[in-house]
């Protein structure tokens, strides 16, 4: 009898020990915000959540006539609890349905997918340097005023430089591009302003083509669409396949139907770092993942989890109310209250003709939207669907506080402060989504962007 007293206190005193074990295991994750991120975002609610009124919306918008059609495709917690296409593909001369796995115009969805990614890669590899002038790696590009920008203000868009090459000079061809990239001139002071230009990522799709000796489709097909197994992810899809690509626009009195829409892009050949790759909503949700993993995918590691934290965190000038990642915009996770969060934690980017790619990693979550706006005569409207996706989509996780948010992504942690500017009071700043955001200004540790 003693000895099975004996026992039975041993086990009470284990279970004590082990009682308050975990309650100090619970007490250390509550306190550092763990617990209470996981809790408010619930990312298991969207598998559980009806998605169905998806389908109301896109509907519609295509009634309304904003859009032709589109595929929407939601991923959380690393499968696809949402895939359907909407609509039509083209109207006319014939009547082609969308599918899922319809061929689409990406447009500035290039600059992310294949430029930044690239660059990254060169980057862990020593081939490239972000602090260091994009004319060492190039040097004509430095003429005409060019020589201090470097790889990290063209990846951020604050390089200075116009939106768009000048119309007014002319050239032709790849080669004619780069002349016109050379014969640039800054319109503000490297890092003085944020300015969105599709010049920074022409610019960056050359350097990596000299720095790799890879021209920058076959780079990328070579070192990301390959390995993860983006079997439909291209620059100038074939002829062939022209009936499973959404055409965009009547140019010149032709439809823009297999070749890359962008003008610039066009011009080029269809391949440049700002625009012209090809995609399926299948493939982007393989490469949405392998972001969330930190870069890799079945066990293929296309980019290191360092550097995937660099790109999604700030990384635009100290002082600077625009934020933006390195290729990527910075966005407020999936909440009900995300309008009121700081604008961080998540990123996306969009295109032109339509498209969006939306990954949150405090709920694990990626949206994409694909969508030919421009068709037929480019006078639709993506925004209202992105819009309204994302509310939706948020309506079904639990709010968040900006502690939870950083909680969740240890690496905003090194990132100390985002407040409002007192010198000119709330604002709205048009994100990639187009809705409103509170304006806020950075400050560094150490004046130097996060190192991810």
């Amino acid at each position: 009898m003693f000895s099975q007293h004996a026992r039975k206190n041993d086990a009470s005193r284990a279970l004590t020990w082990k009682g308050a074990l975990w309650a100090l295991v619970f007490f250390v994750l509550l306190c550092t915000g763990i617990l209470s991120a996981q809790a408010g975002a619930d990312p298991e609610r969207l598998h559980r959540a009806d998605l169905s009124g998806i389908a109301q919306i896109v509907q519609k918008e295509i009634q309304s006539g904003r859009i032709p059609g589109a595929v929407v495709l939601v991923g959380n917690e690393g499968r696809i609890v949402y895939r359907q296409a909407f609509g039509y593909a083209a109207l006319w001369p014939e009547r082609i349905p969308m599918s899922v796995g319809t061929l689409f115009d990406l447009a500035s969805l290039t600059k992310v997918v294949a430029t930044t990614t690239a660059v990254m890669q060169l980057v862990e590899q020593g081939k490239l340097a972000l602090d260091t002038p994009a004319a060492r790696y190039w040097p004509a590009f430095g003429e005409n005023g060019k020589e201090a920008i470097t790889v990290r203000e063209l990846l951020t868009h604050y390089s200075g430089l116009a939106p768009d090459l000048n119309p007014r000079t002319p050239w032709r061809g790849y080669r004619g591009a780069l002349g016109a990239i050379i014969a640039e001139k800054p319109v503000a002071a490297p890092g003085s302003r944020y300015l969105y230009s599709d010049i920074n990522f022409e610019a960056l799709g050359a350097i990596v083509q000299r720095v790799s000796g890879e021209s920058l489709d076959v780079y990328c097909a070579k070192h990301i669409f390959g390995p993860l197994g983006m079997l439909q992810t291209t620059f100038r899809p074939p002829a062939w396949e022209r009936y499973r690509i959404a055409p965009t626009e009547y140019l010149g009195g032709k439809l823009r139907w297999g070749k890359v829409h962008d003008p610039t892009a066009y011009r080029m050949g269809g391949v440049s770092g700002h625009a012209g790759l090809f995609s399926t909503a299948g493939d982007l949700a393989i490469f949405a993942q392998m972001l969330l993993n930190g870069g890799a995918l079945h066990d293929i590691r296309i980019l290191d989890r360092r550097s995937v934290g660099q790109m999604t965190v700030p990384q635009s000038p100290p002082g600077k109310v625009r934020l933006r990642g390195l290729g990527w915009d910075l966005a407020a996770p999936f909440a009900p209250n995300r309008d009121d969060l700081l604008p961080v934690g998540a990123y996306d980017h969009t295109g032109f003709t339509g498209t969006l790619l939306w990954i949150d990693p405090v709920s694990r979550t990626y949206v994409i939207i694909l969508t030919n706006r421009v068709y037929p005569f480019g006078k639709g409207n993506a925004g209202p669907l992105r819009k309204a996706v994302v509310q939706l989509l948020s309506s079904h996780l639990g709010p968040l506080t900006d502690a939870e948010v950083e909680a969740s992504r240890p690496r905003l942690g090194r990132y100390d402060a985002l407040v409002n500017r007192p010198d000119v009071g709330p604002s709205k700043v048009q994100t990639g989504m187009g809705g409103p955001k509170r304006h806020y200004v950075q400050q560094f540790s150490g004046n130097r962007p996060v190192r991810g």
